[in-house]
């Protein structure tokens, strides 16, 4: 590999293209300066590479290192001038948007939205022989839907090919038209039954660009996603991004395929949780959608939850979460009214930040449900594969839920990492740690992050050229560590106790206290110190090891601290209004989340 001393990475978002410049410095590598122009993709300009190289220019200006020779990026580097590689990703135009296909639709057809996903797409269906719908009314939603492109799974190896060759007919019936570009057919990868690529072959060969790749469910008992990943990567540069206006411009200046911007940040999240052996949640809330990512057991999974965000999509929140869970998190008395018309000025005027701290906590207390439901949509994908048959004792049967079980388990959760504008910009890093806790109450001992000035989509593209650089820029620039969260299974009585704790810091300083039932504490623990603790809990509450069992762990440091919660698992708030505020106002309080009176946060 050769030595890569300044590199500039972008991200083409749907409206603003983000530039951001790597250099070595001392012998590891540092995000230095950052540049962001609007997207250019549509009209009048109708080329991206005008907003790259007005966010690269910002860059020059703001640095002093010459890095354009007008529209070419120099490289490599001499001195003061050039970079020695360019790397970017996109959603620019709509991102990547799939539909699936598959057999059985709790089995290979979910199987096929994983990987979807996973690539970095937005799933628009999933189609299934068995998905309730009339053979008319498949034909019907292919030819309306007019995706990027289609992945056709279905039948373990060596099986029935029916119900693939089923549902390859409906899709040649359909003759769908690809979204971008006319003069071509629209991409179709199968990876399904081996025994049916002939039969696949000879129906949908001559009407769609047909791509054929090892199957994504060879047996039952296992997955086989990264082949169909990879050529859904390859297919959207070639087929997808070439029609997009600018794109093979900017494809001979990359150093590196582009990448699909949700597959790039899922690739970071891979690349940390494997270098450091963890499990982790990772979480990009937006304005129109809310990705949600997971590591479990090295198991990677994303889910796109397409009708959650914070601007655009603020009804959908308040429509699935109900006007009682969002009002729940609000410390003060506000009428239905009120709250909706406040809903809906977020949706028409997209842009607007709160001006007061009441319409700081109203949008917050959006947010921690829009993180609770995205969550819950991400827990029913992630998922150990169905349709598997699995040895029991009679004593499992009380314990285990069965194949299809979701593999999101809180208690073996090592950190949460929060990306998206609500939580990277909030005014204060306790609130961006609460609303975490509060949305995902998550038990034992996690750390909590958040993304500094979301570059990781920059990042998960640059691990796939250097992974050295990608993680000592995710370590010290890309990441702020808030600091840990410490909460028990088990609920109780206000007042009653919940657990005593010894807090070791590493200068001999010794913390030995207990917490009761309904508190909340944060002790000071900087970024980069370890804390050991010992936790004792109270009879009828549970750190994982059993009920009232000591357990021993490492708290990490944080901009916040560490984080003693005995609220509750789970989390319960009063049902009478006046009890319940006054209950935020005293949590909040504790934690030091808004100034005591309200006052302006917004400039």
């Amino acid at each position: 590999m050769k030595e890569l001393n300044r590199i500039i990475a972008t991200d083409c978002g749907s409206t603003t293209t983000k530039a951001i410049l790597i250099e070595k410095v001392d012998g590891e590598y540092r995000q230095t300066y950052r540049g962001e122009a609007p997207t250019t993709v549509e009209a009048p300009f109708e080329d991206v590479t005008k907003g790259v190289l007005n966010s690269i220019q910002e860059m020059e200006e703001l640095s002093g290192i010459k890095m354009l020779d007008g529209e070419r990026i120099i490289t490599p580097v001499n001195g003061k001038v050039g970079v020695d590689i360019y790397i970017s990703t996109s959603s620019a135009g709509g991102g990547l948007q799939m539909m699936v296909a598959g057999a059985v639709k709790s089995m290979t057809a979910e199987s096929a939205q994983r990987c979807a996903l996973g690539a970095g797409a937005i799933v628009m269906d999933v189609l299934a022989s068995n998905d309730g719908r009339m053979g008319h009314e498949k034909i019907e939603r292919i030819r309306d839907l007019r995706p990027d492109m289609i992945l056709l799974s279905g039948g373990t190896d060596g099986g029935t090919i029916t119900h693939v060759v089923e549902i390859a007919e409906y899709i040649a019936a359909a003759d769908p038209r690809p979204r971008l570009g006319s003069g071509y057919n629209l991409p179709l990868i199968f990876a399904g039954n081996r025994d049916a690529r002939d039969k696949v072959s000879e129906i949908l060969g001559k009407r769609t660009a047909l791509y054929i790749t090892e199957n994504i469910r060879p047996v039952l008992e296992r997955e086989n996603l990264t082949p169909a990943r990879n050529k859904i990567h390859d297919i959207f540069l070639e087929h997808v991004m070439s029609q997009a206006p600018g794109y093979k411009k900017l494809m001979s200046w990359t150093g590196a395929p582009i990448m699909p911007t949700p597959a790039a940040v899922g690739l970071i999240m891979e690349t940390i949780a494997k270098k450091d052996g963890i499990n982790l949640i990772g979480v990009d809330i937006g304005g129109a959608t809310t990705d949600t990512f997971s590591v479990f057991n090295g198991i990677f999974n994303r889910t796109v939850s397409a009708n959650l965000g914070m601007s655009y999509s603020i009804s959908n929140v308040l429509a699935e979460a109900g006007l009682a869970n969002i009002t729940r998190w609000i410390p003060f008395h506000i009428d239905e009214e009120d709250i909706r018309n406040r809903i809906k000025n977020k949706m028409i005027r997209p842009t607007t930040i709160p001006q007061t701290v009441e319409e700081l906590q109203v949008e917050q207390a959006i947010a921690r449900e829009a993180l609770r439901l995205a969550l819950e949509h991400h827990r029913k994908l992630a998922v150990g594969l169905k349709g598997v048959q699995q040895e029991r004792s009679i004593s499992d049967v009380f314990e285990q839920k069965g194949t299809g079980e979701t593999l999101i388990d809180m208690l073996k959760l090592d950190l949460i990492v929060g990306s998206g504008g609500i939580l990277s910009h909030s005014p204060s890093r306790a609130q961006s740690m609460m609303m975490m806790i509060d949305a995902y109450q998550p038990l034992g001992i996690t750390q909590i992050s958040v993304d500094s000035i979301f570059m990781m989509p920059h990042l998960g593209v640059l691990s796939q050229v250097n992974e050295k650089a990608a993680t000592d820029v995710f370590v010290k620039d890309c990441m702020i560590y808030l600091g840990t969260s410490i909460a028990p299974i088990g609920t109780g009585r206000k007042g009653e106790p919940c657990f005593s704790f010894k807090i070791c810091m590493p200068d001999g300083n010794v913390i030995e206290d207990s917490i009761s039932f309904g508190d909340i504490r944060i002790y000071p623990l900087p970024a980069g110190i370890d804390a050991k603790v010992e936790l004792s809990p109270a009879r009828g509450v549970d750190f994982g090891e059993g009920r009232g069992r000591p357990v021993k762990g490492v708290a990490r440091g944080g901009v916040v601290g560490l984080l003693l919660d005995a609220r509750g698992r789970p989390l319960e708030l009063p049902n009478d209004e006046r009890k319940r505020t006054d209950l935020l106002k005293k949590w909040f309080s504790s934690v030091g989340l808004y100034p005591k009176k309200p006052t302006q946060v917004a400039e």
